[in-house]
């Protein structure tokens, strides 16, 4: 009981906003390993992803995300909507107040891209999961026909590399953000761990982005 009561105060809030993205940088590091198989040519993605369809935990797995991303969702607007609450507007002329600032443009617009990028969540699963089915020689579905056919639109491709953009920039404060709402940002560590979020979130970005790019100019 004191565990949700806990979970119910902003500190409580911030720390399970810190853990479910954690866990899902931790997914993203995983899905992109998958999907650049595609890079690799029809055969290694479509053995990887039919192994992946065809797992019988992948229905409880995809539960899991969902319960964290809802999770991550809730708690994040909570965080938002206290802290305007708790900002008179007569302190936000004091900005040397409580030392340097570390604002940047992705620490600023964490709920707008998160926004964007559950649109673009909605219309990734939309195109994919739940798009044409092409079934391949084999019996089992083609999904890397579908990758080039839908990557072979440039409207689709721009709107991708825009979406990981996005993606990057909520990772590069996000990453930085969680440490620090689980008190793992140690004076000493914290350079570290700022460059660790930015790489990780470049990482990510251009890993995604490369995939349709490639596919668009040299497929």
């Amino acid at each position: 009981m004191k565990v949700l009561q806990s979970l119910g105060t902003t500190t409580g809030s911030k720390i399970l906003v810190a853990l479910t993205g954690l866990a899902m940088v931790g997914f993203l590091v995983g899905h992109l390993a998958g999907n650049l198989l595609a890079l690799f040519g029809p055969e290694a993605f479509n053995e990887y992803s039919h192994a992946l369809i065809s797992n019988p935990l992948l229905i409880p797995v995809e539960i899991g995300l969902l319960a964290i991303l809802v999770m991550h969702i809730l708690s994040a607007v909570s965080v938002f909507v206290r802290g305007q609450r708790a900002r008179p507007e007569r302190y936000a002329v004091k900005k040397w107040a409580g030392g340097p600032s570390r604002k940047t443009l992705s620490s600023t617009t964490m709920i707008g891209t998160g926004i964007l990028i559950l649109v673009f969540l909605v219309t990734h699963l939309n195109t994919f999961k739940y798009g044409p089915y092409y079934e391949h020689p084999e019996g089992y579905r083609d999904l890397y026909r579908l990758l080039v056919e839908v990557f072979k639109e440039p409207g689709y491709v721009i709107f991708y590399v825009v979406c990981m953009v996005l993606v990057g920039m909520h990772l590069r404060h996000g990453i930085s953000s969680a440490f620090q709402s689980l008190g793992l940002m140690a004076g000493s560590w914290t350079g570290r761990i700022l460059r660790l979020g930015a790489a990780l979130a470049l990482v990510v970005g251009i890993g995604f982005a490369l995939i349709p790019v490639v596919i668009y100019f040299f497929l």
